[in-house]
């Protein structure tokens, strides 16, 4: 089984953004932990500030691909493009959130791509990453 994981926009920066939000552990360093636990996985990641380059690693990787995790963090709340996209696919993707949006600016509240995913985590921390990887792998 094979899964991309996208971030979106300053998810490049964790561990030193925000650390009372988003938590002091970067990325990469989480996703090694991920690959030892899902062993199976061909775990893929992309980090992009673009909203272009997420649509079209979309596309261009649903071809690749079972299935997506996607953190489009601030894109969530403001991308018709990104949501138009994933309707199209005929993959699944699972929806992460590493703070609770619900506890959060009324703004991030709502997600316009979240209703056209499978799912959607929010507030697990990194941890919904490994929540989606599961949801994703039970389902094939």
């Amino acid at each position: 089984m094979r899964i991309l994981i996208i971030n979106g926009p300053n998810l490049d920066l964790l561990g030193t953004r925000e650390p009372h939000i988003y938590g002091q552990r970067a990325f990469e360093e989480y996703l090694t932990e991920l690959r030892g636990a899902f062993p199976a996985v061909e775990l893929d990641h992309v980090q992009s500030n673009v909203e272009g380059e997420i649509v079209q690693l979309l596309r261009t990787k649903a071809r690749e691909v079972d299935g997506f995790v996607l953190n489009a963090a601030g894109y969530s709340h403001t991308s018709v493009a990104i949501r138009d996209t994933i309707v199209v696919l005929g993959k699944p993707v699972v929806e992460v959130h590493i703070s609770n949006i619900h506890g959060r600016e009324e703004f991030r509240r709502h997600t316009l791509t979240g209703g056209v995913c499978a799912g959607v985590i929010t507030g697990f921390g990194l941890e919904g990453y490994a929540l989606a990887l599961e949801h994703l792998v039970r389902r094939r």
